[in-house]
């Protein structure tokens, strides 16, 4: 959408900000879309999601090009919105007419693929070449039915803040702090060396350091026969964050909480790991640090952290509608303008080799060549199976992490805690 002009998309979005800005940035939760028949025609598209997905520049071009066609943003918090979706699904009705679905969550839903629209059904197949193999099938249920076209893919790298690595002393170049760090073992060490130069905390939080460390094991929560596996990746990852914390190089910040969010602007950590949606979040959250940020390598290599899917419940009244918008949403000129906005990495690989990606660079992030980076990191992605449970999982596992964080758990008892809310999770 870069090719659709920029000013043109800003000015069709300022006119219809004030009519927007309640239902657009509320974050409640919303019911399906009204019957176009009962409208005169009138399609009101109602779409759940979390972050920022570049979805207001999309908005206003779709808008102006289908006037027909409003579309109300709703982005929550991410695990209130599956949460939410699951509830709606259960119902039988109130979903939104298009969800946003992450990685974590994708085996969970796709397993109750009667309640979405099969893509399949609506032309999709066409879309089935032009995706990364594992990101197709992630979506795609047992019994054949696609309910999701993929949004990103998340592939791992480092975020840094290049200002405050010189004040403690240590490189900014981004080949150079690659280099310090090939390990998480080194990666703690680098921290404990700003920590002792500055007084300050090198990484964000806990959790922020299990999920990518996760994200490059072999087999995570689960197994393909979805049984826990807690001894095997996530004992890794949650080593790993306990070190962190009780190196004191964490600012023990929850993930996507208003606390980590200022954690940002009041310069209270020095790095985070940095799938590539997590660009948008960074420069949303602190637009006053243009130019402060790199990117470098994550240690130990690789891994994928995120990704989404957009789905259509099949509850809605304007199923056929949703469905033209997702398809319009996931063409190249879409995804190459959402990489370029947010940062988020399509998930189509000959969009890797199309200049406006492999040549784009992010002034945000120090002139980064994040086409180059992330779509470096796709390619060779080797994705972890994620099991039904994966999502509440997860989410049980970090709880526990930020226990540890804010003091109410001890590091020592952190894993048999960590054990016992998964396998709780795991039976939910």
């Amino acid at each position: 959408m870069e090719r659709l002009g920029k000013r043109t998309l800003r000015a069709a979005a300022a006119g219809i900000a004030a009519t927007l800005v309640v239902a657009g940035c509320s974050g409640q939760a919303l019911e399906g879309g009204n019957d176009d028949k009962a409208n005169g025609g009138q399609v009101t598209l109602k779409i759940a999601f979390w972050g920022d997905m570049g979805l207001d520049k999309l908005k206003a071009a779709y808008e102006k090009d289908h006037p027909n066609v409003k579309i109300v943003l709703n982005s929550g918090e991410y695990n209130a919105q599956h949460e939410d979706l699951q509830k709606k699904l259960v119902a039988g009705n109130g979903a939104p007419d298009i969800s946003a679905i992450d990685e974590g969550f994708i085996v969970q839903f796709r397993s109750q693929a009667d309640k979405f629209v099969n893509y399949l059904d609506k032309g999709g197949a066409e879309f089935e070449s032009k995706y990364l193999p594992w990101k197709w099938k992630q979506s795609l249920s047992a019994d054949g039915k696609q309910i999701g076209l993929g949004t990103d893919v998340g592939g791992l790298a480092m975020c840094y803040r290049t200002d405050l690595f010189k004040k403690a002393g240590l490189p900014t170049d981004r080949e150079a702090v690659s280099k310090l760090w090939t390990n998480w073992d080194q990666f703690i060490e680098v921290g404990k060396q700003y920590k002792a130069k500055t007084g300050k905390k090198f990484v964000d939080s806990g959790t922020n350091m299990f999920n990518p460390v996760l994200a490059q094991q072999p087999v995570g929560f689960y197994d393909e026969q979805e049984q826990l596996k807690m001894d095997g990746g996530p004992k890794v990852a949650f080593e790993a964050s306990m070190k962190a914390i009780q190196a004191d190089i964490s600012a023990d910040l929850a993930s996507f909480q208003p606390n980590w969010d200022q954690g940002f602007k009041k310069d209270q950590f020095a790095v985070l790991a940095c799938p590539a949606w997590m660009l948008g979040h960074i420069q949303d959250t602190a637009p006053e640090q243009k130019g402060k940020w790199d990117i470098a390598s994550i240690p130990g290599g690789g891994g994928n952290w995120g990704g989404s899917w957009w789905t259509v419940p099949a509850q809605g009244k304007n199923v056929d509608a949703a469905v033209d918008f997702v398809k319009w949403m996931v063409q190249p000129e879409q995804q190459i303008e959402v990489f370029k906005t947010v940062g988020n990495l399509p998930s189509q690989p000959a969009l890797y080799k199309d200049p406006a990606v492999l040549d784009y660079k992010k002034e945000f992030m120090s002139n980064a060549p994040t086409g180059q980076i992330f779509a470096a990191t796709a390619e060779n992605l080797k994705p972890q199976y994620l099991g039904k449970k994966n999502g509440p999982t997860r989410v049980a596992v970090e709880n526990v992490i930020t226990r540890v964080q804010q003091g109410g758990l001890k590091p020592e008892a952190a894993w048999a805690e960590a054990v016992k809310e998964a396998e709780k999770a795991a039976k939910s």
